[in-house]
């Protein structure tokens, strides 16, 4: 398929289109696809290549025709890879609170821990929606399936491997008299819509937009939307939406690397459906014998001084790349735009990493640390460098640190800019 006539961003976004688009409510929030499409020029993008062949379409209009969407009901079958590149298989996941199964302050079952798993490797996803009321998204696991269903005021979560059920109900309303609908739980974005939603997000004067041929995703057509970055030194090459040609639902979602090789995220339909799923899909009754954990039962994580912990993923969610969010937050200061910003942040007690003959850790530890980082010097002083293919993160030895998706030489001019 051969690209098209670009279309490229001009401005900040201003949301015009909102006003102008029917919202979306559960598939794709207008508030985020049309603020994306009002930053996008007039210059068409015509996507009249390629395999199928579809009528013409802008970049704009593209954008718009995901915000204006208000598919509410489909179920089907998706698949997520995530390769950061880190040295061990599963690393990635280690670093994230709970993905290891220890620690956990929701048990096995909770959503906010579970969903951490699909921040590395491969898994197979079904979902089923039925409008804001009704959900059910299962990880098919080789010989376990995990379960969490959102059914009116209802959530569960089941685990088959832990044989654990987590519980929560949803808060009375403000007057007092209904049922609010429960919130998704924090975490890792899970659907192809999730992911295009964070990347419409980043969408700004530092982004080119445009639609590049067509593709068949899960039977369907589709558009391709292409998003890139401007600026030099961004460790993202390029995000990828197909975009269902029919009703704007985004198919599937791909994140390239800048250094090229297999894409970072690849999460896209294999099977989908927009007919009404069976009511029993959101039918949930726990297991005989199963360890059921009620939500308000349990203890959030606490500082030694009782104040609710703020994990960094939990910062940085929503930014894809751009760390424009974390401004304001205590001990975080955002230097630059768009896809090179580069959050930086104090460690307490201005203590870096260990070094070695400190006598902090072993000498075998120290040795993992040393393989995992690349030393680096400058005005600054010196500090290492821990790299991914994705986000990129310079620890100081004065106890600082630089991350962002930025090369690590961004990182150690970022480090020099702030002495």
């Amino acid at each position: 398929m051969a690209p098209n006539d670009s279309a490229e961003t001009t401005g900040e976004a201003t949301g015009t289109v909102v006003g102008r688009r029917k919202a979306a409510r559960y598939i794709v929030p207008v508030a985020v696809a049309g603020v994306a499409a009002a930053t996008i020029g007039l210059v068409p993008a015509l996507a009249n290549s390629g395999d199928p062949d579809l009528p013409k379409i802008s970049a704009q209009e593209l954008i718009e025709k995901i915000a204006a969407s208000d598919e509410e009901q489909l179920s089907g079958t998706f698949k997520i890879s995530t390769d950061l590149g880190l040295p061990l298989d599963g690393l990635a996941g280690s670093f994230l609170p709970g993905a290891d199964g220890e620690g956990k302050d929701g048990g096995a079952a909770a959503p906010q821990d579970k969903l951490m798993e699909l921040t590395s490797g491969t898994h197979t996803l079904r979902v089923a929606v039925d409008g804001p009321e009704k959900q059910r998204l299962s990880i098919l696991g080789k010989a376990s399936e995990y379960n969490v269903v959102h059914n009116q005021g209802e959530v569960w979560a089941y685990d088959s491997k832990s044989d654990e059920v987590y519980h929560a109900e949803a808060p009375e309303g403000r007057d007092g008299s209904a049922k609010e609908a429960p919130k998704a739980p924090k975490g890792v974005p899970a659907t192809p819509k999730d992911f295009a939603e964070q990347a419409l997000a980043a969408v700004g004067d530092t982004t080119s937009v445009t639609v590049d041929g067509t593709a068949q995703v899960a039977g369907r057509d589709a558009y391709q939307l292409v998003i890139k970055p401007k600026q030099s030194g961004s460790t993202v090459g390029s995000v990828r939406i197909a975009v269902d040609a029919e009703n704007g639902v985004p198919l599937k979602f791909t994140l390239a690397a800048a250094a090229g090789g297999k894409a970072v995220v690849d999460a896209g339909f294999t099977k989908v459906d927009f007919a009404k799923p069976a009511a029993s899909s959101f039918d949930f009754t726990p297991p005989k014998g199963a360890k059921v954990t009620e939500a308000d039962e349990l203890e959030t994580g606490k500082d030694e001084h009782g104040a609710a912990q703020k994990a960094l993923p939990e910062q940085l969610s929503g930014q894809i790349p751009g760390l424009e969010g974390l401004g304001g937050s205590e001990g975080v200061n955002v230097i630059g735009k768009g896809w090179t910003s580069i959050a930086a942040i104090e460690i307490p007690g201005g203590k870096g990493l260990p070094t070695a003959g400190s006598g902090d850790v072993p000498a075998e530890a120290q040795g993992f640390l040393d393989a995992l980082g690349d030393k680096v010097t400058g005005k600054f002083g010196s500090g290492t460098v821990f790299k991914t293919r994705l986000v990129n993160a310079l620890v100081t030895d004065d106890g600082k640190v630089y991350v962002g998706a930025v090369t690590k030489d961004a990182l150690v001019r970022a480090a020099d800019g702030a002495k």
